[in-house]
Order: C-alpha cells, then sequence, then structure tokens
C-alpha cells in the first residue's frame, strides 16, 4: 500500500507553502505528533495536502459561491483513492485504516469545506454501512461502482419533523411479493442531485418501535422517488442538499440491507463511525482558519508594526492553536480506538468541544 500511494503522490502538483508564523503555521503541525506517522499515513497526508493546496484552495471559494460540484475534482480524488479509504482492497478499495481516513479528511477539508463533505458522505455514511451489513451481491451493485469518483452515494436518515433521529422514521416500507414499496420523506440529505444510490432507512412494523426499523438500497433515479428543490445553504454550498420524497418507490425484496429490523443499528453504528469524518472535516476548516489569520496578522501593520508582533494577537493565535492540536489529537485517539476495536464515542465527543 505504501508503494500505492507513492505512485499517487506523483499525479499531484509540487507542494508550495505559505509562509506563516512561527508555531501557528502549518509548518508546525508535526507537534501534534504523539509518535511519527508510518510511512503510509505520511505519504497519503502530503499526498492530500498537495491536492488541497492546488486542486481545491485555488477554486474553494467559486465553487461555494456558484453552488458548483466539483465533478472534476472528486473523480481525481476518487483516482487517489480518497472516495473508499477503508474499503478492502479486496472490494477493491484503497484499504486503509480509519486513521488514514481521518487524516485524509482533515487535509482535504482545509483545502475546501465542500470538497471534504461530499468525501465524508461518500466513505462514511454511504460505503460504510454496506461495507458492514451488505452481501456480496449487494455490495456488486452499490459499493463497487461508487468507490472511485465516478458515482457517489447518500444517506437518508433525517426527516422533516424527526431531525436525525434513528428511531423515530415515519417514512414507511411495507412489503408487497417480491418488492418493497416505500412512502415517506426524508430531509437535508447531501449529495442528493448527484447520487445514484442511497441508504434509506424505514419503518417496516410500527409495533416494535425502534426494533421494526429497516434499511434499504435504493438506486437513483427510480421511479417513485423525487429529489426536491436544493438547499440554499449558508456554507459548503458545493455539496447539494435536497428532500428525497418517496412515493410507491417499489424496490426489490434483495435490496434490504442487512435483516428486517437492524435498521437502527445499522444506523447508529454508521452515525457513530461518520462522526470521525465530520470531526476531521471540523478540523481542517479550523486549520485554514487558523492559516488566514496568522497570514492576516502578519501582513496587517498598526503602529509600524504587523499586528501579530502584538502580545494580545499571539495571544489570540496561541490559543486557537492549542484548541485546535488538542482536538486534533481527540480525533486522532478516536480513530485509533476504532480501528483497534475499542470503544471512541466519548473520546469522540470530548473532540468536538475543544
Amino acid at each position: 500500500m505504501a508503494a500505492r500511494i507513492r505512485r499517487l503522490s506523483k499525479t499531484v502538483l509540487t507542494f508550495s507553502r505559505y509562509s506563516v508564523v512561527h508555531l501557528c503555521s502549518r509548518n508546525e503541525r508535526g507537534v501534534s505528533n504523539l509518535a511519527n506517522l508510518s510511512e503510509t499515513h505520511e505519504m497519503l497526508r502530503k499526498t492530500c495536502r498537495d491536492f488541497a493546496d492546488n486542486e481545491l484552495a485555488p477554486i474553494a471559494s467559486q465553487l461555494d459561491k456558484e453552488h458548483k460540484y466539483p465533478k472534476k475534482q472528486i473523480k481525481q480524488m476518487g483516482d487517489l483513492g480518497l472516495m473508499c479509504v477503508d474499503i478492502a482492497e479486496s472490494d477493491g478499495g484503497t484499504g486503509l485504516d480509519y486513521f488514514a481516513y481521518a487524516l485524509a479528511m482533515d487535509e482535504i477539508s482545509r483545502g475546501c469545506a465542500s470538497t471534504g463533505c461530499i468525501m465524508s458522505v461518500n466513505n462514511s455514511l454511504y460505503l460504510g454501512p454496506i461495507k458492514n451489513f451488505g452481501n456480496s451481491k449487494q455490495k456488486e451493485q452499490f459499493l463497487k461502482p461508487f468507490l472511485h469518483g465516478d458515482r457517489v452515494g447518500c444517506f437518508a436518515l433525517s426527516e422533516p419533523g424527526n431531525g436525525s433521529d434513528a428511531g423515530a422514521a415515519s417514512t414507511v416500507a411495507k412489503s408487497d411479493g417480491d418488492y418493497w414499496i416505500l412512502n415517506g420523506s426524508k430531509a437535508w440529505i447531501t449529495n442528493s442531485a448527484q447520487a445514484e444510490a442511497v441508504v434509506v432507512f424505514a419503518t417496516t412494523d410500527k409495533s416494535k418501535k425502534h426494533k421494526g426499523i429497516s434499511a434499504f438500497l435504493v438506486p437513483m433515479p427510480i421511479e417513485g422517488l423525487t429529489v426536491g428543490k436544493l438547499e440554499d445553504k449558508l456554507g459548503i454550498r458545493a455539496t447539494s442538499t435536497a428532500t428525497l420524497t418517496f412515493e410507491d418507490c417499489r424496490i426489490p425484496k434483495q435490496n434490504l440491507l442487512g435483516q428486517e429490523g437492524q435498521g437502527f443499528k445499522i444506523a447508529m453504528q454508521t452515525l457513530d463511525a461518520g462522526r470521525i469524518g465530520i470531526a476531521s472535516q471540523g478540523l481542517g476548516i479550523a486549520q485554514a482558519s487558523l492559516d488566514c489569520a496568522v497570514n492576516y496578522s502578519a501582513t496587517r501593520e498598526a503602529f509600524g508594526q504587523p499586528i501579530c508582533k502584538t502580545q494580545i494577537i499571539q495571544t489570540k493565535l496561541a490559543d486557537m492553536a492549542v484548541r485546535l492540536d488538542s482536538a486534533r489529537l481527540l480525533t486522532w485517539r478516536a480513530a485509533m480506538l476504532k480501528d483497534a476495536g475499542q470503544s471512541y464515542t466519548k473520546v469522540l465527543n470530548i473532540s468536538t468541544i475543544m
């Protein structure tokens, strides 16, 4: 795998660093390391950093202003193996661990928050549950075509009246011979306009409450499924976010993901793992913000000197750097705990308040 990452990194343009102020600069992010990263992790991190600097950061503002989906860049990321980071090589994926995914998400999101969000949804929320609960036929149809950036998927749990409460799905699925018939609405679905498949959660037995929720794989487009008007968001606008409406949408019985009634478990496990990606996305955005602040403080002058020379600005930058580094360490620890098969929820929750 290290050899593969080396080959991939050669396709990225030469990395150029911005000049920044000492301790708070990107050049000092190695302070986060409790130990040196492995060769594979370091190569992956550098590859993603190069890609973010050269392919994402220069166009991030334009993509956001124009609500433009970064199709070309997503395909390039697919070629680099970033759209399927922790999918096994035997299934056609990159075959790295969740720590590698956290590193990649951090760097990509630093370059463009929207692109990081698209990457996160495809890796964590769409491919994740299929990887963990899909059978061989489902992986062939719904996983393998979505590994390399040609296609992306989405995850439909949230509803207008229930938010992301996995145990309160109003969308229903009724059995009808060899088919399931889905009716209901899912709200705020990221990647919805570009997705070619969706993991949907629906109630199959209301009497069992959360144990009566099941997960389904639905190809897109399909008769009975309508993608609504795109939301006009305050940020991360290069991603599409819309409501999915199911009206007598018929899907084959074999599109049930996992077992009937297992949907709540699938949703909770998927969301738990997905939070590592979201935390890493936040780290990337925060790092870009700190980089911007440091650069501005070095060029903005007051009283005959750059404002970074004043103690109050230095204190503010130092506080930002400390909080960012603390959150990064906790997120990395959560990813390592997940890779080790240990509980990581508490550590990850702590990282979100740093």
